[in-house]
């Protein structure tokens, strides 16, 4: 019994002691993953003049993993990046513009500015954006996220 006793004291003070590391469950709040719901939506996203990071997603089992990690990098960086997830079978127009065929995959998108119009334009309502964007190429963790945007100089916090 006694054994008994200090092995429980002794796995719950890890557990406290290195939620990190033991997968301990992190409360995050409410998500702040922003669905894709249109290209309207997304370049008013843009026109905040944040960066946005991507996750283009199919149902697959790796996406299931890729989606806690952007729950915990959305939570961590908010508000100075944004994350947007698109499941590109509900919007396969704007997936198929990234001319990628293996999915899930991430992209970061920045520095919008309004593009000088070329010509005539056929409708005065029609603003143009000029948008860089960067495949995320790094681990896809917490860790990666955070290196990417220190090597991009992307301001993630109040410090950095």
């Amino acid at each position: 019994m006694m054994n008994e006793s200090f092995l429980d004291r002794m796995v719950s003070q890890l557990r406290s002691a290195c939620k990190y590391y033991t997968g301990y469950p992190k409360d995050l709040g409410p998500s702040r993953i922003i669905p894709f719901t249109s290209e309207r939506q997304f370049v008013q996203l843009l026109h905040e003049g944040r960066p946005v990071v991507v996750a283009f997603t199919i149902k697959c089992t790796y996406t299931q993993h890729l989606d806690k990690v952007l729950e915990e990098a959305a939570a961590t960086f908010y508000p100075h990046i944004k994350f947007v997830r698109v499941e590109c079978p509900k919007y396969p127009g704007f997936c198929l513009t990234r001319q990628r065929n293996e999915y899930p995959f991430v992209e970061v998108f920045y520095n919008p500015e309004q593009a000088a119009s070329q010509g005539k334009s056929v409708d005065p309502n029609i603003t143009k954006y000029s948008v860089k964007v960067l495949p995320f190429n790094y681990d896809q963790s917490l860790y990666g996220f955070r290196e990417y945007f220190k090597k991009h100089g992307f301001k993630y916090s109040e410090t950095s």
